[in-house]
């Protein structure tokens, strides 16, 4: 059985990964002052990654390609440890993720919460809910008509 604390963390690396990265500096700017002692225990560095597809999306994996991202991890002053791997070459993106991760497991979870995860989660939920919005205006109901002649 999945541990629940696991998939919390999993959904907040991941909307971190997927938060543009003005947008995530934008919600740390207040947060963030001072910035939290931590050392790196690896300085962010951009390498390669492999994208997986799999045909009809239930078939056997096969390579799609390559795609950049920066990955890092560091360690707050009380030992708390966070981890960031974010698209692009963007190391400041890969820091602030790591931050995030990193703060989520001390006693301001709640504060990192409401001033930083739950607007940028409230953003990308309206942005889906606009997108398929437009998807569903271009939606076309074909029906089949009876003609009467079998």
């Amino acid at each position: 059985m999945a541990d629940p604390a696991l998939n919390e963390r999993k959904g907040w690396m991941g909307l971190m990964a997927k938060t543009p990265p003005e947008r995530l500096a934008r919600a740390l700017r207040g947060m963030m002052q001072p910035m939290p002692d931590f050392v790196w225990l690896r300085s962010p560095e951009v390498g390669a990654a492999m994208v997986q597809g799999r045909t009809g999306a239930t078939g056997a994996p096969f390579n799609l390609g390559e795609m950049t991202v920066t990955r890092c991890s560091l360690r707050l002053k009380g030992g708390q440890v966070g981890h960031a791997y974010v698209q692009g070459r963007d190391k400041d993106h890969a820091m602030r993720a790591a931050l995030v991760d990193a703060l989520m497991q001390t006693d301001r979870q709640a504060e990192v919460r409401d001033l930083v995860l739950a607007p940028i989660e409230a953003e990308r939920s309206a942005e889906r809910g606009l997108r398929a919005a437009k998807a569903a205006a271009t939606k076309v109901d074909f029906f089949t008509m009876v003609r009467g002649d079998n």
